[in-house]
C-alpha cells in the first residue's frame, strides 16, 4: 500500500509506492518493503544532523528548510524563494536577492554595510567611505594640557583631520591616548567647530573662491547669518550701511600712497571740508560717469592745479559737455569775464554801465528793432548812406488833418472860413505855389519833435490825382490839395508811373 507523505501545513507533498524511494526533496522518502532502505534512512539522519552542509545550496529545497552555508560558515533558511542567514548578517561580494525590509548585508567588497528598505533598495549604513584612511564623525575621549578627558567629535578624511566638534574651550596636550587620532594642527579648541591650523582665529587661505594649492588651509564656505569678526579684525571697525558714518578730522584716503595720486577728504580742525589729490605730479580730479545702458566710466570734467595745463575745473573733451539745461538753469553765474558766445544778455556794459535794449527812444538805452524791424530813436548823430524812404521832409502845423499825398502851400493870412488862420500850411490850389505833399514814411524828417504833419519837400512820393497820368507829364495841383495833369500855377512835380484810372488815386511823382 503505498504511503501518502503531507507537510506540516497538511498539504500533500507526494505519493510513495511500494517498494521505492521518492527523491522529490532533498530526503530520500522509502516507500513499504523497500529492500535497503537503512542506507537510505541512515543519510537522510546524518543530512538533517548536518543540516545539508556544503558550499552549494541544496537542490530541491522546501521553505523552512535550514543549510549550513560551509563557504561562509553561515546557517541559512529556505524562504521558498531565496536563502536567507539566520541570526546575522548577509555577506557577499554583489548585492543579495531575497532579502526583506530590515535585513543587513556586508558588502565584503567595500566593507560596508547595507539595509534593504521596504522599496526593496540597499542603503548604506556605514562606514560612509572606505579606503587606505578613516573617513568619518569619530566620537573621542581626548586629553587637555591638566591631564582632564574631554569627549570631542573629529571630522576625518582619509585619516586627516579637518575640524573638531566640542562643548567646552580647552588647550589640547600635544601627546593623546591610544586610539585617538593624530590632531596635527590643532592646539586650542574652542567650544562650537574649531577648524585644524586656526589658533590664531584666522586659517591661512587664499582670497579665490575656488581653493587650490597645498598651502590653502580648509574654512567654511556659504552664508553664516552672523559673524565676529571679519578679516581678523572686529565687526564695529567696518563702515555700516543705514547709518552715520563719522571719521575723525583726517578724513580718510584712497590709495595706496600719499605720493602717487592719493584722494583724501579731510575736515581738519573743523573747518570747511576739502578734498585732494596728494601728488606731486599735479594729477587733477577728475568727474566721471556710466553711460546709458551701461559700459565703461566717461571722464566729464577735472579740477586740476597745474601751471603748465591750466588751474581750476575743465571739461575732459572740447566743446562736447554743457553746463545746465534748459530745464535746469543755474540761478545766476559771476564772474570777472566771459569769453564765448552768448545766446541772450539782460544788460550790456558800456562804460562800466550795464545797459539793456529797448525799442523806443529811452534814455541810456540801446537801440534794438521793435516787431515790425524798425529802429527808434531820438536824434541821429552820424552819416547815413541811404534810406529806406525816398523823400526829405519836413514838420509843419496843417489847417486839418489831411491825407497822404495831398499837395500843401503855405497858409493864407486872411481869415478863410472852416480854416485854422494860425496853422502853417494848408491845402494848395491851382493859384498856390505848392511847397509840399503829406509824407507818410520820410526817408529824413526835420523837425521831428515839432507839431504838424510832415511836408515832403523834395524826392519821390505818393500824391493825390485824378483823371489820366501818364509817365513824365507834369503834375499841378488843383483845388483842395488834389493834382492833375491840367498845367495851374502850382507845379507840383513830374510823374514816375502811368495811371489812366479818371477818380482819385495815388500816383508816384518826383517833386520839383
Amino acid at each position: 500500500m503505498a504511503y501518502i507523505v503531507n507537510r506540516f501545513n497538511g498539504t500533500q507533498l507526494v505519493v510513495v509506492e511500494d517498494g521505492t524511494v521518492d527523491q522529490t526533496t532533498d530526503l530520500k522518502l522509502i516507500g513499504r518493503n523497500y529492500s535497503g532502505y537503512g542506507e537510505a534512512q541512515n543519510e537522510n539522519y546524518l543530512h538533517l544532523l548536518e543540516n545539508f552542509s556544503g558550499t552549494n545550496a541544496p537542490a530541491k529545497a522546501l521553505d523552512g528548510q535550514v543549510w549550513y552555508d560551509s563557504s561562509t560558515t553561515k546557517l541559512k533558511f529556505y524562504t521558498g524563494s531565496a536563502w536567507k542567514t539566520a541570526g546575522g548578517t548577509e555577506v557577499s561580494s554583489t548585492e543579495p536577492a531575497g532579502l526583506d525590509e530590515g535585513d543587513l548585508w556586508w558588502s565584503s567588497t567595500a566593507n560596508q554595510l547595507y539595509g534593504k528598505t521596504a522599496a526593496g533598495e540597499f542603503i548604506l549604513v556605514g562606514p560612509q567611505s572606505a579606503g587606505s584612511g578613516t573617513t568619518q564623525m569619530l566620537s573621542v575621549n581626548v586629553t587637555d594640557n591638566a591631564d582632564n578627558e574631554k569627549t570631542v567629535i573629529v571630522a576625518l578624511i582619509n585619516d586627516v583631520a579637518l575640524y573638531v566638534i566640542s562643548n567646552e574651550e580647552f588647550t589640547l596636550k600635544s601627546t593623546q591616548p591610544a586610539g585617538v587620532p593624530a590632531l596635527s594642527g590643532f592646539t586650542l579648541i574652542k567650544r562650537g567647530i574649531t577648524l585644524v591650523n586656526s589658533a590664531t582665529g584666522i586659517t591661512q587661505n587664499s582670497l579665490d573662491e575656488d581653493v587650490t594649492g597645498a598651502t590653502d588651509e580648509p574654512i567654511i564656505w556659504g552664508t553664516a547669518s552672523n559673524a565676529l569678526k571679519l578679516g581678523g579684525f572686529p565687526a564695529a571697525d567696518y563702515v555700516r550701511t543705514g547709518v552715520n558714518i563719522h571719521f575723525p578730522d583726517t578724513g580718510f584716503a584712497v590709495g595706496n600712497s600719499l605720493s602717487s595720486g592719493t584722494l583724501q577728504m579731510t575736515n581738519a580742525s573743523n573747518a570747511a571740508p576739502k578734498i585732494t589729490t596728494n601728488s606731486s605730479a599735479g594729477l587733477p580730479l577728475i568727474f566721471a560717469i556710466t553711460p546709458d545702458g551701461g559700459g565703461s566710466p566717461i571722464s566729464i570734467a577735472s579740477v586740476r592745479n597745474n601751471s603748465g595745463t591750466g588751474r581750476g575745473i575743465f571739461p575732459e573733451s572740447d566743446n562736447l559737455y554743457t553746463l545746465g539745461s534748459v530745464s535746469e538753469r543755474w540761478s545766476e553765474v559771476y564772474a570777472v569775464a566771459f569769453k564765448g558766445t552768448a545766446d541772450k544778455a539782460s544788460t550790456l556794459d558800456v562804460g562800466g554801465t550795464g545797459r539793456s535794449a529797448s525799442t523806443t527812444a529811452g534814455a541810456n538805452t540801446i537801440a534794438a528793432r521793435d516787431s515790425s524791424g524798425n529802429l527808434t530813436a531820438t536824434i541821429f548823430n552820424g552819416t547815413a548812406t541811404q534810406a529806406r524812404y525816398a523823400d526829405l521832409a519836413e514838420k509843419y502845423t496843417t489847417s486839418e488833418n489831411y491825407p497822404v499825398g495831398t499837395c500843401m502851400t503855405v497858409a493864407h493870412a486872411k481869415y478863410v472860413e472852416g480854416e485854422d488862420v494860425s496853422a502853417e500850411t494848408t491845402a494848395c490850389k491851382s493859384s498856390d505855389i505848392c511847397m509840399g505833399v503829406i509824407s507818410d514814411n520820410p526817408a529824413y524828417l526835420m523837425n521831428a519833435d515839432a507839431d504838424g504833419q510832415p511836408l515832403a519837400l523834395k524826392g519821390r512820393v505818393p500824391v493825390r490825382c485824378t483823371g489820366a497820368i501818364q509817365k513824365g507829364m507834369p503834375v499841378y495841383a488843383w483845388e483842395d490839395g488834389v493834382a492833375g495833369p491840367t498845367a495851374t500855377r502850382a507845379l507840383v512835380g513830374i510823374a514816375l508811373e502811368t495811371n489812366a484810372d479818371p477818380e482819385e488815386k495815388l500816383v508816384e511823382v518826383m517833386l520839383k
